[in-house]
């Protein structure tokens, strides 16, 4: 691998986490700039627009050159897929396009088609080496039906959760109900109903839903735990946050009934501002459960990377509510006990990107034999 290939760092992508993802992404290049570059290379940015375009930007930007789009100054890229694939500069001098040497990229996108696996096969196609999920590790946890189906069979404490579609009639637990996107993360869509009939008029009047929507029992007064998993250079846990919800009351609750992406997001630093507990002033019978079941889930859900593994509970008891296999700022704030600083997190990303390839594809076995011994074509069709 050459010495003085750079690493990018992809962030934003049309998804309703784009905003998000930029602060991710920016927070990450910052880093990695301010550290000197990786292994004699430099930093590279690489901003995926809300309509699916790919431009280079200027590492060194800031959130708000981004409020109107694609900041002035970047430069058109293609991503190609193949042998010799990868991100293509558009443009260049006697307008050649020129491809980016890259080492390595750190995915830095929330939601949608850059934490759903769609990003990562195109990736593995273009022969990138990237950080976080594999294609099907992304796949498991966007996908809130197959995850929570997973974790039930394996064992894990979760809630029921079912598929919500039109005709549904009937639930086999009462409400009220948690309704959220069947795809999608970030508490964007979700919301809390009385009913059956409530939560089938969601289903219809929410944009967020249009993909598919899951429903489960909702419990008032369980509250958030999570925990960041990372893979590299071997399974390690974070401290436990229990993350803080606004104080603004919802009926005649004094705190709300689920954490918002308000709660989550809008501070400045994304995830990294958000108000928390850190440590969690949990049990220690309870801190232990929490553990296990965060490094089965990491086991059962094929993380990479750095992940964050999100729970529910009421103090005594808990259940796996869902893994975050691209969390926001990268889970960086969660790794104080054992201290990571966040340069050090980085590294050992792009470490394992390199080392551990996600996936190499073959035809091994497609050696003609079937081709061979075929008849025509047309004498199958007939």
């Amino acid at each position: 691998m050459p010495t003085l290939a750079d690493v990018a760092v992809i962030f934003g992508g049309p998804s309703p986490e784009h905003d998000v993802s930029v602060l991710t992404g920016l927070q990450a290049a910052h880093e990695l700039r301010r550290v000197g570059g990786h292994a004699g290379g430099g930093t590279r940015a690489l901003y995926w627009t809300k309509s699916g375009e790919w431009f280079e930007v200027d590492p060194d930007l800031e959130a708000t050159a981004f409020v109107e789009g694609v900041p002035a100054g970047s430069t058109p890229l293609r991503l190609v897929l193949g042998r010799d694939g990868g991100f293509l500069a558009e443009g260049g001098r006697f307008g050649r396009s020129r491809p980016l040497e890259l080492e390595a990229a750190v995915v830095c996108c929330h939601g949608g088609p850059g934490e759903d696996g769609t990003l990562q096969g195109a990736l593995d196609l273009a022969g990138l080496r990237y950080t976080g999920p594999t294609v099907a590790g992304a796949s498991i946890g966007m996908d809130k039906l197959a995850f929570g189906a997973v974790m039930e069979a394996a064992g894990l404490p979760t809630l029921p959760r079912l598929a919500l579609e039109e005709g549904t009639e009937a639930l086999a637990f009462e409400g009220p109900y948690i309704v959220k996107p069947r795809f999608g993360g970030s508490s964007i869509g979700i919301e809390v109903v009385a009913d059956l009939p409530s939560a089938r008029h969601l289903l219809a009047a929410s944009q967020h839903l249009r993909a598919g929507a899951v429903v489960e029992p909702y419990r008032q007064g369980w509250f958030d735990l999570q925990v960041g998993v990372r893979t590299h250079p071997r399974l390690e846990l974070s401290a436990i946050e229990r993350p803080l919800r606004s104080a603004r009351p919802v009926a005649d609750n004094a705190e709300p009934e689920i954490l918002g992406y308000a709660d989550k997001y809008v501070g400045g630093e994304g995830m990294a501002s958000a108000p928390r507990q850190l440590p969690a002033d949990i049990p220690p019978a309870l801190e232990q459960e929490l553990r296990e079941a965060a490094a089965r889930v990491a086991a059962l859900a094929s993380v990479r990377g750095v992940a964050r593994v999100d729970f529910l509970s009421d103090g005594a008891a808990l259940v796996v509510n869902e893994v975050n296999t691209i969390p926001g700022s990268l889970a960086r704030y969660l790794w104080t006990d054992p201290p990571v600083p966040f340069a050090a997190l980085l590294a050992d990303l792009l470490a394992e990107a390199a080392g551990r390839p996600t996936h190499a594809y073959s035809a091994a076995g497609a050696d003609g034999t079937v081709l061979r011994g075929a008849s025509s074509i047309a004498a199958k069709l007939a």
